[in-house]
Protein backbone atom coordinates (compact mmCIF):
# COMPACT_ATOMS: atom_id res chain seq x y z
CA UNK A 1 0.00 0.00 0.00
CA UNK A 2 1.40 3.30 -0.65
CA UNK A 3 1.10 6.51 1.96
CA UNK A 4 -2.01 9.10 1.97
CA UNK A 5 0.64 12.37 1.99
CA UNK A 6 -1.08 16.48 0.40
CA UNK A 7 -3.82 15.19 -0.84
CA UNK A 8 -2.38 11.80 -2.67
CA UNK A 9 -1.41 8.46 -2.15
CA UNK A 10 2.37 8.17 -2.84
CA UNK A 11 5.14 5.48 -2.66
CA UNK A 12 8.90 6.11 -1.05
CA UNK A 13 12.13 4.71 -1.62
CA UNK A 14 12.47 3.05 1.33
CA UNK A 15 9.40 0.48 2.62
CA UNK A 16 8.44 -1.32 5.60
CA UNK A 17 7.61 -4.81 5.44
CA UNK A 18 3.65 -5.24 7.30
CA UNK A 19 4.42 -9.34 8.75
CA UNK A 20 1.97 -12.02 9.82
CA UNK A 21 2.39 -12.74 13.74
CA UNK A 22 1.58 -16.12 13.24
CA UNK A 23 3.81 -17.26 10.43
CA UNK A 24 6.15 -14.07 9.33
CA UNK A 25 5.01 -14.12 6.27
CA UNK A 26 5.22 -10.70 4.60
CA UNK A 27 1.40 -9.46 3.94
CA UNK A 28 2.14 -6.09 2.14
CA UNK A 29 4.63 -2.93 2.58
CA UNK A 30 4.10 0.35 3.07
CA UNK A 31 6.44 3.73 2.11
CA UNK A 32 8.58 4.90 5.59
CA UNK A 33 7.61 8.53 5.83
CA UNK A 34 9.88 10.97 7.32
CA UNK A 35 9.83 14.33 9.04
CA UNK A 36 9.92 15.61 5.46
CA UNK A 37 6.82 13.92 4.84
CA UNK A 38 5.24 15.42 8.12
CA UNK A 39 6.32 18.56 6.87
CA UNK A 40 4.44 18.12 3.47
CA UNK A 41 1.19 16.76 4.80
CA UNK A 42 0.63 19.03 7.50
CA UNK A 43 1.23 22.54 4.69
CA UNK A 44 -1.73 20.55 2.82
CA UNK A 45 -3.79 19.68 6.46
CA UNK A 46 -3.76 23.54 6.85
CA UNK A 47 -6.26 24.54 3.83
CA UNK A 48 -7.97 21.50 4.41
CA UNK A 49 -8.30 22.61 8.07
CA UNK A 50 -9.90 25.59 6.48
CA UNK A 51 -12.32 23.79 3.99
CA UNK A 52 -13.74 21.19 6.94
CA UNK A 53 -14.34 24.73 9.10
CA UNK A 54 -16.73 25.56 6.58
CA UNK A 55 -18.52 22.38 5.89
CA UNK A 56 -21.54 22.02 7.59
CA UNK A 57 -22.35 19.66 10.25
CA UNK A 58 -24.97 17.68 8.10
CA UNK A 59 -22.36 17.20 5.20
CA UNK A 60 -19.94 16.33 7.94
CA UNK A 61 -22.34 13.65 9.30
CA UNK A 62 -23.47 12.73 5.59
CA UNK A 63 -19.52 11.56 4.61
CA UNK A 64 -19.16 9.63 8.34
CA UNK A 65 -22.48 7.80 7.07
CA UNK A 66 -21.48 6.74 3.74
CA UNK A 67 -17.70 5.51 5.00
CA UNK A 68 -19.97 3.27 7.33
CA UNK A 69 -22.50 1.67 4.75
CA UNK A 70 -19.04 0.75 2.99
CA UNK A 71 -17.38 -0.20 6.05
CA UNK A 72 -20.76 -2.33 6.64
CA UNK A 73 -20.37 -4.37 3.02
CA UNK A 74 -16.70 -4.92 3.57
CA UNK A 75 -16.88 -5.59 7.09
CA UNK A 76 -15.84 -9.51 6.43
CA UNK A 77 -12.62 -8.23 4.37
CA UNK A 78 -11.44 -5.82 7.20
CA UNK A 79 -11.46 -8.07 9.92
CA UNK A 80 -9.34 -10.29 7.74
CA UNK A 81 -6.91 -7.65 7.25
CA UNK A 82 -7.39 -6.78 11.21
CA UNK A 83 -6.43 -10.61 11.97
CA UNK A 84 -3.62 -10.92 9.26
CA UNK A 85 -1.49 -7.35 10.27
CA UNK A 86 -2.62 -8.08 13.94
CA UNK A 87 -2.24 -11.41 14.87
CA UNK A 88 -5.56 -11.87 16.71
CA UNK A 89 -8.30 -14.83 16.04
CA UNK A 90 -10.91 -13.84 12.76
CA UNK A 91 -14.04 -13.85 14.96
CA UNK A 92 -12.15 -11.00 16.99
CA UNK A 93 -10.93 -9.09 13.54
CA UNK A 94 -14.78 -9.14 12.51
CA UNK A 95 -16.18 -8.09 15.96
CA UNK A 96 -13.30 -5.02 15.77
CA UNK A 97 -14.97 -4.42 12.31
CA UNK A 98 -18.57 -4.17 13.21
CA UNK A 99 -17.05 -1.81 16.12
CA UNK A 100 -15.11 0.05 14.35
CA UNK A 101 -18.00 0.89 12.10
CA UNK A 102 -20.05 1.61 15.03
CA UNK A 103 -17.72 4.59 15.92
CA UNK A 104 -18.10 6.01 12.62
CA UNK A 105 -21.84 5.38 13.04
CA UNK A 106 -21.66 7.04 15.88
CA UNK A 107 -19.96 10.31 14.96
CA UNK A 108 -22.07 10.97 12.01
CA UNK A 109 -24.61 11.11 14.74
CA UNK A 110 -22.79 13.46 17.15
CA UNK A 111 -21.66 15.60 14.18
CA UNK A 112 -25.04 16.94 13.79
CA UNK A 113 -25.71 17.76 17.74
CA UNK A 114 -22.54 19.30 18.63
CA UNK A 115 -23.55 22.68 20.00
CA UNK A 116 -22.72 25.52 22.18
CA UNK A 117 -25.25 26.76 25.23
CA UNK A 118 -26.69 29.41 26.80
CA UNK A 119 -24.91 31.25 29.29
CA UNK A 120 -27.77 32.98 31.67
CA UNK A 121 -25.67 36.08 32.21
CA UNK A 122 -28.05 38.37 33.69
CA UNK A 123 -28.23 35.97 36.88
CA UNK A 124 -24.91 37.66 37.32
CA UNK A 125 -24.51 41.09 39.28
CA UNK A 126 -24.67 44.19 36.88
CA UNK A 127 -25.43 41.82 33.37
CA UNK A 128 -29.16 42.58 32.58
CA UNK A 129 -29.83 43.21 29.13
CA UNK A 130 -27.06 40.99 28.51
CA UNK A 131 -27.07 37.57 26.09
CA UNK A 132 -24.67 34.55 26.24
CA UNK A 133 -24.22 32.16 24.77
CA UNK A 134 -21.03 29.92 23.81
CA UNK A 135 -19.80 28.69 20.08
CA UNK A 136 -17.95 25.23 19.67
CA UNK A 137 -15.37 25.56 17.13
CA UNK A 138 -12.62 23.02 15.23
CA UNK A 139 -9.23 22.96 16.81
CA UNK A 140 -7.55 22.73 13.41
CA UNK A 141 -5.23 19.82 13.02
CA UNK A 142 -6.07 16.90 15.08
CA UNK A 143 -3.07 14.47 15.20
CA UNK A 144 -4.39 10.74 15.92
CA UNK A 145 -1.41 8.39 17.06
CA UNK A 146 -2.59 4.37 17.75
CA UNK A 147 -1.29 1.34 18.59
CA UNK A 148 -0.99 -1.97 17.33
CA UNK A 149 -3.62 -3.61 19.20
CA UNK A 150 -6.58 -2.12 17.82
CA UNK A 151 -5.72 -1.26 14.80
CA UNK A 152 -8.84 -0.32 13.18
CA UNK A 153 -11.45 0.90 15.82
CA UNK A 154 -8.86 3.17 17.75
CA UNK A 155 -8.36 4.77 14.88
CA UNK A 156 -11.95 5.14 13.80
CA UNK A 157 -12.33 6.51 17.75
CA UNK A 158 -10.06 9.29 16.73
CA UNK A 159 -10.75 10.13 13.38
CA UNK A 160 -14.44 9.56 12.82
CA UNK A 161 -14.58 12.21 15.85
CA UNK A 162 -12.00 14.86 14.02
CA UNK A 163 -14.06 14.56 11.17
CA UNK A 164 -17.36 15.09 12.84
CA UNK A 165 -15.70 18.19 15.02
CA UNK A 166 -15.05 19.87 11.40
CA UNK A 167 -11.20 18.93 11.85
CA UNK A 168 -8.69 17.92 9.67
CA UNK A 169 -6.61 14.65 10.94
CA UNK A 170 -3.17 13.39 10.06
CA UNK A 171 -2.99 9.57 11.55
CA UNK A 172 0.56 7.92 12.32
CA UNK A 173 -0.55 4.30 12.87
CA UNK A 174 1.67 1.96 14.77
CA UNK A 175 4.35 0.53 12.12
CA UNK A 176 3.36 -3.20 13.00
CA UNK A 177 -0.45 -2.72 11.90
CA UNK A 178 -0.40 -0.15 9.47
CA UNK A 179 -2.86 -1.52 6.98
CA UNK A 180 -6.28 -1.31 8.62
CA UNK A 181 -5.67 2.72 8.64
CA UNK A 182 -4.71 3.57 5.29
CA UNK A 183 -8.10 1.21 4.65
CA UNK A 184 -10.04 3.72 6.67
CA UNK A 185 -8.61 6.44 4.24
CA UNK A 186 -9.47 4.84 1.14
CA UNK A 187 -13.50 4.43 2.14
CA UNK A 188 -13.36 8.23 4.15
CA UNK A 189 -12.21 9.48 0.64
CA UNK A 190 -14.74 7.10 -0.99
CA UNK A 191 -17.12 8.40 0.87
CA UNK A 192 -16.25 12.18 0.17
CA UNK A 193 -14.43 13.41 2.79
CA UNK A 194 -11.94 16.15 0.82
CA UNK A 195 -8.20 14.48 0.33
CA UNK A 196 -6.85 17.81 1.92
CA UNK A 197 -8.29 16.83 5.24
CA UNK A 198 -6.52 13.63 5.92
CA UNK A 199 -2.86 12.31 5.78
CA UNK A 200 -1.89 8.80 7.16
CA UNK A 201 1.72 8.00 7.51
CA UNK A 202 3.97 4.94 8.61
CA UNK A 203 7.70 5.23 10.06
CA UNK A 204 9.94 5.59 13.25
CA UNK A 205 7.63 6.56 15.93
CA UNK A 206 10.43 8.95 17.52
CA UNK A 207 10.90 10.77 14.67
CA UNK A 208 7.20 10.60 13.01
CA UNK A 209 5.99 11.39 17.02
CA UNK A 210 8.64 14.39 17.28
CA UNK A 211 7.75 16.02 13.66
CA UNK A 212 3.94 15.72 14.55
CA UNK A 213 3.62 16.62 17.99
CA UNK A 214 6.33 19.56 18.81
CA UNK A 215 4.90 21.35 15.15
CA UNK A 216 2.90 24.38 15.85
CA UNK A 217 0.14 23.77 13.06
CA UNK A 218 -1.11 20.25 14.98
CA UNK A 219 -3.86 22.11 17.55
CA UNK A 220 -4.74 18.84 18.81
CA UNK A 221 -2.69 15.43 19.90
CA UNK A 222 -5.12 12.02 20.83
CA UNK A 223 -2.71 9.30 21.41
CA UNK A 224 -3.22 5.47 22.63
CA UNK A 225 -0.54 3.41 23.93
CA UNK A 226 2.06 3.48 27.06
CA UNK A 227 2.66 5.88 29.71
CA UNK A 228 6.35 6.45 28.96
CA UNK A 229 5.51 7.24 25.38
CA UNK A 230 2.27 9.76 26.33
CA UNK A 231 4.64 11.26 28.43
CA UNK A 232 7.43 12.34 26.56
CA UNK A 233 4.48 13.18 23.91
CA UNK A 234 3.32 16.00 26.69
CA UNK A 235 6.95 16.94 26.81
CA UNK A 236 7.05 17.78 22.84
CA UNK A 237 3.55 19.44 22.65
CA UNK A 238 3.87 22.17 24.57
CA UNK A 239 0.20 24.54 24.97
CA UNK A 240 -1.62 21.96 22.86
CA UNK A 241 -4.88 19.98 23.51
CA UNK A 242 -4.13 16.47 24.64
CA UNK A 243 -6.02 13.33 25.08
CA UNK A 244 -4.06 10.32 26.53
CA UNK A 245 -5.26 6.90 26.93
CA UNK A 246 -2.41 5.35 28.52
CA UNK A 247 -1.83 1.67 30.17
CA UNK A 248 -3.43 -0.32 32.96
CA UNK A 249 -3.21 -3.26 34.98
CA UNK A 250 -6.94 -4.11 35.85
CA UNK A 251 -7.97 -5.53 38.78
CA UNK A 252 -10.83 -7.99 39.36
CA UNK A 253 -12.24 -8.23 43.01
CA UNK A 254 -14.09 -11.57 43.76
CA UNK A 255 -15.65 -11.21 46.95
CA UNK A 256 -16.56 -14.27 48.88
CA UNK A 257 -20.36 -13.66 47.93
CA UNK A 258 -19.48 -13.90 43.80
CA UNK A 259 -21.16 -16.20 41.21
CA UNK A 260 -18.18 -17.94 40.58
CA UNK A 261 -19.26 -19.54 37.46
CA UNK A 262 -19.74 -16.45 35.95
CA UNK A 263 -16.75 -14.87 37.22
CA UNK A 264 -14.62 -18.04 35.68
CA UNK A 265 -16.01 -17.33 32.75
CA UNK A 266 -15.62 -13.78 32.74
CA UNK A 267 -12.03 -13.78 33.70
CA UNK A 268 -10.99 -16.22 31.56
CA UNK A 269 -12.45 -14.24 28.06
CA UNK A 270 -10.73 -11.02 29.93
CA UNK A 271 -7.87 -11.93 30.61
CA UNK A 272 -7.13 -14.01 27.33
CA UNK A 273 -8.66 -12.08 24.50
CA UNK A 274 -6.44 -10.83 21.79
CA UNK A 275 -3.22 -12.51 23.52
CA UNK A 276 -3.79 -10.59 26.62
CA UNK A 277 -3.06 -7.30 24.50
CA UNK A 278 -5.86 -5.15 25.52
CA UNK A 279 -5.37 -2.03 27.79
CA UNK A 280 -8.26 -3.45 30.05
CA UNK A 281 -7.49 -6.95 30.53
CA UNK A 282 -8.08 -8.50 33.45
CA UNK A 283 -4.65 -8.48 34.50
CA UNK A 284 -4.86 -8.50 38.88
CA UNK A 285 -7.56 -11.22 40.54
CA UNK A 286 -7.91 -9.91 43.54
CA UNK A 287 -9.86 -13.35 45.24
CA UNK A 288 -11.45 -13.28 48.77
CA UNK A 289 -9.70 -16.10 50.69
CA UNK A 290 -12.58 -18.30 51.43
CA UNK A 291 -13.73 -18.69 47.66
CA UNK A 292 -9.86 -18.70 46.49
CA UNK A 293 -9.32 -22.52 46.15
CA UNK A 294 -12.61 -22.94 44.65
CA UNK A 295 -12.34 -20.29 41.85
CA UNK A 296 -8.93 -21.45 40.82
CA UNK A 297 -10.41 -24.92 40.36
CA UNK A 298 -13.25 -23.05 38.14
CA UNK A 299 -11.04 -20.99 36.14
CA UNK A 300 -8.22 -23.54 35.33
CA UNK A 301 -10.28 -25.66 32.74
CA UNK A 302 -11.58 -22.43 31.41
CA UNK A 303 -8.14 -21.52 30.15
CA UNK A 304 -6.70 -24.58 29.83
CA UNK A 305 -9.05 -25.25 26.96
CA UNK A 306 -8.09 -22.02 25.30
CA UNK A 307 -6.43 -23.70 21.85
CA UNK A 308 -3.55 -21.84 20.14
CA UNK A 309 -2.63 -21.57 16.47
CA UNK A 310 -3.54 -20.13 13.25
CA UNK A 311 -5.83 -17.41 13.95
CA UNK A 312 -7.89 -17.94 10.89
CA UNK A 313 -8.71 -21.36 11.72
CA UNK A 314 -12.01 -21.43 13.61
CA UNK A 315 -10.84 -23.76 16.13
CA UNK A 316 -8.14 -21.61 17.32
CA UNK A 317 -9.53 -19.48 20.64
CA UNK A 318 -5.94 -17.54 20.89
CA UNK A 319 -3.41 -16.46 18.52
CA UNK A 320 0.42 -15.05 18.77
CA UNK A 321 1.56 -12.43 20.67
CA UNK A 322 2.37 -9.43 18.05
CA UNK A 323 6.03 -9.89 18.05
CA UNK A 324 8.30 -12.67 19.95
CA UNK A 325 10.42 -10.24 21.86
CA UNK A 326 6.71 -9.28 23.98
CA UNK A 327 6.21 -13.44 24.04
CA UNK A 328 9.98 -13.06 25.83
CA UNK A 329 8.91 -10.44 27.87
CA UNK A 330 6.24 -12.11 29.03
CA UNK A 331 8.01 -15.18 29.72
CA UNK A 332 10.54 -13.10 31.94
CA UNK A 333 7.88 -11.74 34.40
CA UNK A 334 6.49 -15.00 34.73
CA UNK A 335 9.25 -16.70 35.53
CA UNK A 336 10.23 -13.67 37.96
CA UNK A 337 7.59 -14.21 39.72
CA UNK A 338 7.74 -18.07 39.61
CA UNK A 339 11.29 -17.45 41.07
CA UNK A 340 9.56 -15.06 43.91
CA UNK A 341 7.27 -17.61 45.40
CA UNK A 342 4.36 -17.52 42.89
CA UNK A 343 2.37 -20.47 42.13
CA UNK A 344 2.58 -21.71 38.38
CA UNK A 345 -1.63 -23.10 37.72
CA UNK A 346 -1.25 -23.38 34.35
CA UNK A 347 0.43 -22.81 31.16
CA UNK A 348 3.91 -20.71 31.20
CA UNK A 349 5.51 -22.03 28.24
CA UNK A 350 6.54 -20.14 24.76
CA UNK A 351 6.85 -21.32 21.55
CA UNK A 352 8.21 -18.47 19.19
CA UNK A 353 5.50 -15.52 19.29
CA UNK A 354 3.01 -17.72 21.14
CA UNK A 355 2.58 -17.24 25.01
CA UNK A 356 0.53 -20.18 26.91
CA UNK A 357 -2.61 -18.89 28.83
CA UNK A 358 -1.33 -18.55 32.26
CA UNK A 359 -2.65 -18.46 35.47
CA UNK A 360 -0.12 -17.19 38.51
CA UNK A 361 -0.93 -18.39 42.11
CA UNK A 362 0.04 -16.76 45.10
CA UNK A 363 1.27 -13.42 43.89
CA UNK A 364 2.39 -10.86 46.12
CA UNK A 365 1.37 -7.33 45.14
CA UNK A 366 4.85 -6.22 44.94
CA UNK A 367 5.81 -8.66 42.21
CA UNK A 368 6.38 -6.86 38.72
CA UNK A 369 3.19 -8.83 37.50
CA UNK A 370 1.30 -7.27 39.82
CA UNK A 371 2.19 -3.80 39.90
CA UNK A 372 3.17 -2.95 35.67
CA UNK A 373 1.21 -3.65 32.80
CA UNK A 374 1.51 -7.33 31.29
CA UNK A 375 0.07 -7.24 28.34
CA UNK A 376 0.18 -10.61 27.97
CA UNK A 377 -1.91 -13.34 28.16
CA UNK A 378 -1.41 -14.60 32.08
CA UNK A 379 -3.81 -13.22 35.32
CA UNK A 380 -1.54 -12.72 38.96
CA UNK A 381 -4.05 -14.28 41.78
CA UNK A 382 -4.00 -12.85 45.25
CA UNK A 383 -5.75 -12.94 47.98
CA UNK A 384 -7.31 -10.72 50.88
CA UNK A 385 -9.47 -11.36 53.61
CA UNK A 386 -12.23 -7.95 53.46
CA UNK A 387 -13.50 -5.32 50.83
CA UNK A 388 -11.30 -2.66 52.25
CA UNK A 389 -8.14 -4.77 51.73
CA UNK A 390 -9.38 -5.35 48.22
CA UNK A 391 -10.30 -2.01 47.43
CA UNK A 392 -6.49 -1.07 48.99
CA UNK A 393 -4.79 -3.32 46.28
CA UNK A 394 -6.88 -2.47 43.61
CA UNK A 395 -5.93 0.89 44.21
CA UNK A 396 -2.17 0.08 44.91
CA UNK A 397 -1.26 1.24 41.39
CA UNK A 398 -0.28 4.02 39.34
CA UNK A 399 -2.73 3.21 36.80
CA UNK A 400 -6.81 3.69 36.91
CA UNK A 401 -8.45 2.29 33.79
CA UNK A 402 -10.75 -0.37 34.50
CA UNK A 403 -11.76 -2.26 37.69
CA UNK A 404 -14.59 -4.46 38.10
CA UNK A 405 -16.01 -6.74 41.03
CA UNK A 406 -18.46 -9.67 41.75
CA UNK A 407 -20.63 -9.69 44.69
CA UNK A 408 -24.19 -9.78 45.05
CA UNK A 409 -23.99 -7.18 47.86
CA UNK A 410 -25.28 -3.60 47.27
CA UNK A 411 -22.76 -1.75 50.10
CA UNK A 412 -19.93 -3.81 48.71
CA UNK A 413 -21.00 -2.98 45.14
CA UNK A 414 -21.21 0.98 46.03
CA UNK A 415 -18.16 0.76 48.08
CA UNK A 416 -16.27 -0.47 45.48
CA UNK A 417 -17.89 2.26 43.06
CA UNK A 418 -16.98 5.06 45.22
CA UNK A 419 -13.53 4.29 46.31
CA UNK A 420 -11.95 2.93 43.58
CA UNK A 421 -9.55 4.74 41.58
CA UNK A 422 -10.49 3.62 37.97
CA UNK A 423 -12.39 5.38 34.93
CA UNK A 424 -14.45 2.43 34.02
CA UNK A 425 -15.84 0.50 36.85
CA UNK A 426 -18.06 -2.73 36.57
CA UNK A 427 -20.05 -4.59 38.63
CA UNK A 428 -20.67 -7.82 37.98
CA UNK A 429 -18.86 -8.50 35.03
CA UNK A 430 -14.87 -8.50 34.03
CA UNK A 431 -13.00 -4.90 33.35
CA UNK A 432 -12.81 -5.74 29.44
CA UNK A 433 -15.94 -4.32 28.32
CA UNK A 434 -16.33 -1.11 26.49
CA UNK A 435 -19.60 0.07 24.24
CA UNK A 436 -18.16 2.74 22.06
CA UNK A 437 -20.49 5.63 22.42
CA UNK A 438 -19.68 5.72 26.10
CA UNK A 439 -17.01 8.05 27.80
CA UNK A 440 -14.08 6.06 28.02
CA UNK A 441 -10.50 7.77 29.71
CA UNK A 442 -8.51 6.50 32.87
CA UNK A 443 -7.35 8.38 35.84
CA UNK A 444 -3.77 8.27 37.00
CA UNK A 445 -1.13 7.19 35.21
CA UNK A 446 -3.91 5.91 32.97
CA UNK A 447 -3.83 9.03 30.98
CA UNK A 448 -6.10 11.88 30.80
CA UNK A 449 -9.51 13.28 28.24
CA UNK A 450 -12.35 11.04 27.17
CA UNK A 451 -12.79 9.32 24.14
CA UNK A 452 -16.31 7.92 22.92
CA UNK A 453 -16.85 10.40 19.96
CA UNK A 454 -19.86 12.27 22.07
CA UNK A 455 -16.95 13.51 24.40
CA UNK A 456 -14.11 13.11 21.80
CA UNK A 457 -15.56 15.73 19.83
CA UNK A 458 -15.87 17.80 22.52
CA UNK A 459 -11.97 17.39 23.34
CA UNK A 460 -11.71 18.11 19.56
CA UNK A 461 -13.55 21.50 19.70
CA UNK A 462 -12.89 24.73 21.47
CA UNK A 463 -15.30 27.03 22.56
CA UNK A 464 -15.98 30.80 22.41
CA UNK A 465 -17.96 32.59 24.59
CA UNK A 466 -20.14 35.49 22.79
CA UNK A 467 -21.95 38.29 24.96
CA UNK A 468 -24.52 40.52 23.03
CA UNK A 469 -24.74 43.46 24.67
CA UNK A 470 -28.45 45.42 25.15
CA UNK A 471 -29.15 49.07 25.12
Amino acid sequence: MRMFCAGEWRDHSEQIEVKNPYNGQVIDTVPKAGADDVDQALTALVDGARRMKQMSAYDRGRILRKAAEIMRQREQELGLLISLEEGKILAEGVLEANRACETIEVSAEEARRLAGEMVPLDAAPGAANRLGFTLRVPCGIVAAITPFNFPLNLVAHKVGPAIAGGNAVIIKPASDTPLSAFKLVEILLEAGLPPEAIACLAGPGRELGSAICSDRRVRKISFTGSFDVGQEICRMAGVKRVTMELGSNSPVIIMDDADLEKAARLVAAAGYANAGQVCISAQRILTAGPVYADFIDLLKPRVESLTLGDPLAPETKMGPMIREADARRVETWVDQAVAGGAKLVTGGARRGAFYTPTILADVAPTMRISCDELFGPAVALTQFSNIDEAIRLANSTNYGLSASIFTQDIDRALKFAREVDSGSLHINWSTQWRADLMPYGGLKDSGMGKEGPKYAIREMTEEKMVVLHGP
